[in-house]
């Protein structure tokens, strides 16, 4: 395996350095050292991330906005980031753009993507519900449904692609590729044999984003060294294994677009299809969770009989931020809602659930897990009989 025309969108300004407080975030430094620090001109070294960041087409547009808030906190830095499809566009674009241009090139970089993509939708194929409920418009739905019985090859022999396009002007697949700023795992699914790839840094091309966010009802399988390729979703949304065997820093920020846990049980043919889609996409990172929880309780307990696993694992400390309950991405269908006012919201969503994660939890990196992932991923959190 190798390592693997709407409104225009608003972005917000960086923050200088010193404005944490005042954008209701923690400020960089806390604890009993603080004062020290700041009396000798004394700077805490940057917190060391790794990322994980799930797909989710349209709603990919919320981790944008997550991304935003943390580049504005100089207190965090990145080491390694692991995404798939929609999550994987987040990271390569983020990357490309600090390699251009630090922290702001970062944030302009991806406020110039989710900008570009957004004009691609007429408005007119969408309706707006009760507060920030949107759906397809009945003419929508139609030629959605009549869509699904024909394979791409049919809908668009010419595999004609506007993704291609933009992320050909965009980003610097060569440059990236020599000296990327971050440790980068793209998951791409072979359709042949069902297994995942993760693609490194070094491998970046366009083809291999385009593979990552390959729908095959919608989309060509991509060719990459001869073999065909579809979603990385399938197989890992996305892969947290890389961030663990690959990267020195043990804390690692999920941030999730599938919640967790529905309110509501699917009733009707449309929402039991769309809950079996979400499920297809998110079972083998819920598996992978619920390794690492498992894994960790059964490790050693003592130092003396640790091995290198069991030190690692038990050094590992997992973060989160994710989208529960928020109506605007409850709907799979909006997945494809590339539209302007749609994206924007989004990400004022996520940079919002960000901004809350910062203020509460940004002082346990480095020190705690601030997420209890046996609650969250095991059906039965109680730890097993050593």
């Amino acid at each position: 395996m190798n390592r693997e025309e709407g409104p225009a969108l608003t972005v917000t300004p960086p923050l200088p350095a010193d404005s944490a407080e005042r954008a209701g975030r923690a400020p960089a430094a806390s604890g009993p050292w603080a004062g020290a620090k700041r009396w000798f001109g004394l700077r805490a070294s940057p917190a060391r991330l790794n990322l994980a960041l799930q797909g989710g087409g349209a709603h990919g547009a919320f981790t944008w906005g997550v991304l935003d808030a943390l580049l504005e906190d100089p207190s965090l830095e990145f080491e390694g980031l692991s995404a798939s499809s929609a999550g994987a566009m987040n990271a390569v674009v983020l990357a490309d753009g600090w390699l251009k241009g630090g922290r702001d090139g970062a944030r302009l970089s991806l406020a110039a993507f989710w900008t570009e993509l957004g004009k691609q939708m007429p408005w007119g194929m969408l309706t707006r519900g009760e507060g920030d409920a949107i759906s397809l418009s009945p003419a929508s739905k139609l030629i959605a449904n009549w869509a699904a019985y024909f394979s791409p090859s049919q809908l668009n022999p010419f595999d004609l692609n506007p993704l291609r396009d933009l992320l050909n002007r965009q980003v610097d697949f060569e440059q990236l590729r020599a000296r990327s700023p971050f440790k980068l795992f793209v998951g791409a699914t072979q359709v042949n044999t069902g297994k995942l790839r993760v693609f490194r840094e070094g491998e970046l091309t366009v083809d291999v984003l385009l593979a990552s966010a390959c729908l095959p009802r919608i989309h060509h399988a991509v060719e990459i060294d001869g073999e065909l390729y579809w979603d990385g979703g399938y197989s890992a949304n996305p892969a947290v294994f890389p961030l663990f065997y690959d990267c020195q820093s043990p804390d690692v920020l999920l941030v999730l677009l599938s919640p967790l846990q529905r309110d509501d049980a699917p009733r009707t043919v449309e929402e039991i299809e769309a809950r079996i889609v979400e499920l297809a996409f998110s079972a083998n990172f819920m598996r992978e969770m619920r390794m690492f929880a498992q894994a960790t309780a059964f490790s050693s307990p003592t130092f003396l009989t640790m091995g290198r696993l069991e030190r690692r694992l038990q050094r590992m400390r997992f973060h989160m931020i994710d989208s529960s309950h928020l109506v605007s991405l409850q709907r799979t269908e909006t997945k494809a809602f590339a539209h302007a006012p749609f994206l924007d919201l989004l990400r004022g969503q996520g940079r919002d659930r960000a901004i809350a994660w910062l203020s509460s939890h940004a002082g346990a990196v480095g020190h705690r897990s601030s997420v209890d992932i046996r609650k969250c991923f095991l059906l039965d959190p109680t730890p097993p009989p050593r």
